[in-house]
């Protein structure tokens, strides 16, 4: 089920709700909400993947299991340590099943040049996330960052709750640990999540699924000009910018009217001054996870500089791996690697003292990877990256190229300046003073008010609606 969709906005949301908010809290215990969520997170999950909730239940009892090891043998190390051992394989072998034995199948086959059938597995939604979910559970447990949650209902919640459940923010269990049991929504919450909802859900429909329909076009056009490949990089950049934090604010927003705090995944990554900075800022919640779990367990730059680099190497080659089967997934994570090591031994302090060149260079550097990242081979990568800089193109600039650059040029220059802070810092001019938060008062109802009924009339009429990172 689509967040922006009809069937979400006007039936599922509202009637969910209604029924959570009417729940009683005896004694303030949020057992009988978080039943009402788990009910309504499965039947989310259920209406899109009705087989797979199974696997994802399934996952969710092994981490709360071995979890409960991990906590029953935390005097016996050995014990608690082969618990976590096989929480992690156990997990990892679900995830890589799915996900990745088609791919392993496909390179041996051509390795050992026999044809191997592939098993033509269809990918649960968001098994990426909510693995690694229940992953960072039994490792904080672990670690002694976390404690134990013996109520499988309240686990169960934490997996599988519906806001974050299919393309995150990933959210770990000792950022809501407290909330899972006892929380409240505040009018002024409530309030926060439709605003943070409507906004998220105005960027998706609005900015996003208009720029990915340039991006369609691009790819279903036979004029192979420099111009027109240039349109749809960067149309590309900012559509998956605009469809990735446009579902990550509607799932903060909805955790806010439910009473929980979902960390956040973007803070303007367009605006980086560097490439690791960049990373700082995009996918948060991810690039932290890596940093967390993988780089700093191996070492991470508390080592000899050989060991660095290979430390960066595996990081980002898991990283690309985590998006996607497929090698050119892998190349986009293990570019991001060659220029932070670029940055980090090389080109890092000329770039500092260059900030409007720095600035540009991180900006090249995301455009190149989305290439990568959305190209269906790597020839079609290549091919699109020559074009960029003319090679094998026909011409600079053809006449279906100029259409569009006409057509999209209004949404480009609103997506680009609303991808910064600037709308965010003039709306804090105007409505900073306590003139200016009296007008606010009205108008940001109706602002928000505009933009649902905007949103709903392009969903009434069936446009071009898909999430990016549902693939991953």
């Amino acid at each position: 089920m689509l967040f922006s969709s009809v069937t979400f906005l006007y039936y599922f949301l509202p009637v969910v709700l209604i029924v959570y908010f009417l729940v009683p809290m005896p004694h303030g215990s949020t057992a009988l909400r978080n039943a009402v969520l788990l009910a309504a997170s499965i039947v989310f999950y259920m209406w899109g993947e009705p087989v797979f909730v199974l696997v994802m239940l399934g996952q969710t009892a092994c981490g709360w299991v071995f979890g409960l090891l991990i906590e029953k043998w935390r005097d016996q190390p050995r014990k608690a340590k082969a618990a976590l051992v096989c929480a992690i394989v156990v997990s990892l072998a679900a995830l890589g099943f799915f996900k990745y034995a088609d791919f392993f199948i496909e390179n041996v086959s051509l390795l050992i040049g026999v044809p191997l059938a592939a098993l033509k597995i269809a990918l649960p939604i968001g098994i990426s996330f909510y693995t690694f979910q229940i992953l960072s559970y039994d490792i904080d447990l672990y670690r002694g960052n976390a404690n134990v949650q013996r109520n499988f209902l309240s686990f169960a919640t934490y997996v599988t709750i519906f806001p974050p459940l299919i393309a995150g923010p990933i959210v770990r269990y000792v950022q809501i640990e407290n909330e899972l049991g006892r929380r409240r929504t505040t009018l002024s919450d409530f309030a926060d999540g439709i605003r943070r909802f409507v906004i998220g859900l105005g960027k998706k429909v609005l900015i996003a699924n208009v720029l990915g329909e340039l991006v369609a076009i691009y790819k279903a056009s036979d004029e192979s000009s420099v111009l027109f490949v240039w349109l749809y990089v960067v149309a590309y950049a900012l559509h998956i910018y605009f469809d990735f934090s446009g579902y990550s604010d509607m799932a903060i927003g909805i955790g806010r009217m439910f009473g929980f705090r979902f960390p956040e995944n973007f803070n303007y990554p367009y605006i980086a001054a560097s490439v690791t900075d960049f990373w700082r800022r995009w996918h948060i919640s991810l690039s932290s996870w890596f940093r967390d779990y993988v780089y700093i367990p191996l070492g991470g730059n508390r080592v000899t500089p050989a060991r660095h680099i290979f430390n960066i190497l595996l990081v980002w080659f898991l990283t690309g791996f985590w998006h996607g089967a497929g090698w050119n997934f892998i190349l986009w994570g293990l570019f991001y690697a060659a220029i932070l090591l670029l940055e980090k031994y090389a080109i890092g302090g000329i770039l500092a003292r260059l900030p409007i060149l720095s600035h540009l260079f991180v900006i090249l550097c995301f455009l190149v990877s989305w290439v990568f990242f959305d190209a269906a081979t790597l020839a079609e990568a290549t091919g699109r990256l020559g074009l960029m800089f003319g090679a094998g193109a026909d011409v600079k600039v053809g006449p279906e190229s100029l259409y569009y650059l006409r057509s999209y040029l209004v949404p480009l220059i609103a997506a680009g300046i609303g991808a910064t802070p600037l709308p965010a810092r003039l709306a804090g001019a105007v409505f900073g003073t306590a003139k200016g938060a009296s007008v606010r008062t009205v108008a940001e109802p109706v602002f928000l008010a505009v933009i649902l009924i905007t949103v709903t009339a392009f969903l009434v009429d069936g446009s071009f609606n898909p999430f990016i990172y549902f693939r991953f």
